[in-house]
């Protein structure tokens, strides 16, 4: 299997046509025509079935597009590896994340970086901690930033010096928006929103349902969401008050939504993750290096007083 021909048979599964696919990739109908039966025989599997308008995949042709989608992605970064080791420092850096209060140091990093070399790019993946750390195993991601509890130890870590601080995301006219912190039996009688991510995590769903209590199969639980952008929209039309971590939403003055936290408090620790024994690109040495020393005067700077 050539590189070549998996990134003219991603082109016709994108572009859903033989003729569209051609255009796109400048070359003749015949001649993408012949590659893509070519693949077909090597592979011994029927991968596209020629409509009379459109194409669409067969199911082994749309497990070789996600093995292809993968393997081209790790050649390009790998190329750009080896790029950036030829001149000034640039490249590629790719970071996977949950949604989480951590990417604001992690964005003041990249872009301290950004200023100083300009050559250098940034690739963001947003997923679960499943998605990332499978993209990292792979060689997809160089970092991963996960929301504790999760299983670290196969990896090389760093402890990020902030926290997650748990809560509900509520419209200002709901009756828990008057309370400074809600509690379990607070929450029991309302509707609530829930992210997959928790539930589906036994570590994480763990800790929340230990702070529930007893109180946990009394709870109304009406929806559960990926993207917390559609949670709080959910939200702003009253469906119910979503769990969720601090800082995701707008909740400011011109907002119609107020964040409270749950009482008592529960918190999420967080780390940066990579591969054990991994090489990385310049860009990626460095900004690891930089990390290493914004974590480090973060954890030595003197905590804020208490007004």
């Amino acid at each position: 299997m050539e590189l070549r021909v998996l990134r003219y048979f991603l082109a016709v599964a994108r572009e859903e046509s033989i003729t569209g696919a051609a255009n796109y990739l400048h070359l003749t109908q015949p001649t993408l025509s012949r590659q893509i039966r070519d693949l077909e025989e090597e592979l011994g599997q029927k991968l596209i079935i020629r409509g009379s308008h459109r194409t669409s995949l067969t199911a082994e042709g749309m497990l070789l597009r996600k093995r292809a989608e993968e393997i081209v992605a790790m050649a390009d970064k790998t190329e750009e590896e080896f790029r950036a080791m030829r001149g000034q420092l640039s490249g590629d850096v790719y970071i996977g994340s949950g949604e989480t209060v951590a990417m604001d140091l992690i964005a003041e990093v990249c872009r301290e970086i950004q200023e100083a070399y300009p050559g250098v790019r940034w690739h963001l993946y947003s997923g679960n901690a499943e998605d990332v750390t499978e993209r990292l195993d792979k060689g997809l991601l160089d970092f991963g930033v996960l929301i504790q509890p999760t299983d670290i130890t196969r990896y090389n870590y760093l402890h990020v010096p902030a926290k997650d601080r748990w809560g509900v995301l509520v419209r200002k006219d709901h009756p828990l928006a008057g309370k400074a912190s809600v509690t379990a039996a607070d929450l029991v009688p309302h509707p609530l929103l829930f992210s997959r991510q928790v539930l589906e995590n036994r570590a994480r769903a763990n800790d929340v349902m230990r702070w529930f209590g007893e109180d946990w199969n009394r709870l109304r639980i009406v929806a559960t969401y990926n993207l917390f952008y559609n949670a709080a929209a959910m939200a702003r039309q009253g469906l119910g008050c979503v769990v969720s971590l601090e800082h995701l939403a707008d909740t400011s003055d011109e907002s119609p939504l107020c964040f409270r936290p749950l009482s008592p408090a529960l918190e999420s620790g967080l780390d940066v993750v990579w591969k054990k024994y991994q090489v990385f690109s310049s860009a990626a040495e460095l900004f690891l290096d930089r990390l290493r020393a914004r974590f480090a005067e973060e954890e030595a700077a003197p905590a804020a007083p208490v007004s």
